[in-house]
Order: structure tokens, then C-alpha cells, then sequence
């Protein structure tokens, strides 16, 4: 069993925000895995689904994100799932729009959500980092990540998220490498090779 985390905020005023493409990325797995209804618990929603061979549960805390840690660790507790077996879906500054990377444990880069669950249940699970560029000032970084997605950057924010579903099977087998590279792929075969903010297709 794996234990699925997208990072956000909870309730609709930050709905759209860039801080919440975790749970972006988490939904569009609930809806193409055919997931249970989510239900209330672990101070967060859950529910749960079968991806390619395994049981997973998919949580998004809604703690607020500097205390995502403490509905991690409620569900890791719960399920008995290991530390190397959760995978957290977060927002990237450090990427660019549309990119993605997976690494295990390594820094939080000021994200309060991995630093709360580091800090509450250990760092080295595995992270999909799901890029939304960076505002170039880091006294914008607060009302950036607090944002609305701009009009012109939801197609690409529901294409990143819709590859993650597609290819969150390859999670489930631990092949972090194929799910990075097959995302790609399908992000450049929609003409996401080079984002900025704003739409570039041909």
C-alpha cells in the first residue's frame, strides 16, 4: 500500500492558487483512477483506489499547508505505511511551469509542507515536484504562490496534472525515472516543451 499526498490549502479561496497544484495532481488521480468517494479523516480528505497493481491512498491535509505533516503522519499511523512507500505531490518554484521532477528526501527549498512533514514524520519520501516557475524577486514569492493560476496557464496546469494520472502506475512500481520521463513526453507532445506563464503552442 502507498500513501498518494497532494499539498495545498483548503477551501475554495485557495482553490485555484499555484500553492495548490498538489491537490490538483491528486484530484485528477482520484477522478482517472476511479477512486472511492473522498470521506473526512486523518484531519484531511482520503480516499483510496487501485493503481496498476497497488492499494493506494490518496490524502490531501486540510490542516493548512504549515501542518500538513501532522495528517501525513495520522495516515501513515492508520495504514501502517512506510516512510519510503509516501509520495507527496507539491508546487515547484525552483522549476519552471509545466516541468517536473521526482527525487527522494534532499531539501525543503522553504516549502512549509515538506517541512512539516519532514519534520513530523521523516524526510526521505519521495517528491513530485510540479513546476511553477518562479515571480524572479523572492519578496514576491508569498503573493505569487497565493495567487490564482493565470488564465493563460490552466491548460498546461490540467495537461501536467492529467499526465500524472496517466502515468501514476509507473509511482506505484517505483519506477520514478520512466514516470519523469513518460510526463515529459506527453507534455512536449502537447506543445509544453517551453512554458513561461503563458501559452506556446504551435
Amino acid at each position: 500500500m502507498l500513501l498518494f499526498v497532494g499539498l495545498g490549502n483548503p477551501g475554495s479561496r485557495y482553490a485555484g492558487n499555484r500553492h495548490n497544484i498538489g491537490f490538483m495532481a491528486v484530484d485528477e488521480i482520484a477522478r482517472v483512477h476511479r477512486a472511492a468517494p473522498w470521506r473526512r479523516r486523518f484531519q484531511g480528505e482520503s480516499a483510496e483506489a487501485t493503481i496498476g497493481a497497488q492499494r493506494v491512498i490518496l490524502l490531501k491535509p486540510e490542516t493548512f499547508m504549515n501542518e500538513s505533516g501532522r495528517a501525513v503522519g495520522e495516515a501513515m499511523r492508520f495504514f501502517k505505511i512506510a516512510l519510503a512507500d509516501v509520495v507527496v505531490f507539491h508546487d515547484e518554484l525552483d522549476l519552471p511551469p509545466a516541468k517536473l521532477r521526482v527525487k527522494l528526501g534532499g531539501g525543503n527549498a522553504g516549502h512549509n509542507g515538506l517541512r512539516s512533514i519532514s519534520a513530523l514524520c521523516g524526510n526521505e519520501y519521495r517528491r513530485v515536484r510540479l513546476g511553477i516557475g518562479h515571480p524572479g524577486d523572492k519578496a514576491l514569492v508569498h503573493a505569487y504562490v497565493l495567487n490564482d493560476f493565470g488564465k493563460a496557464e490552466r491548460d498546461w496546469v490540467e495537461d501536467l496534472c492529467r499526465a500524472c494520472a496517466d502515468h501514476a502506475p509507473l509511482l506505484t512500481e517505483g519506477d520514478d525515472s520512466a514516470f519523469q520521463s513518460k510526463v515529459h513526453l506527453s507534455m512536449e507532445g502537447r506543445g509544453w516543451g517551453d512554458v513561461k506563464g503563458v501559452k506556446e503552442r504551435g
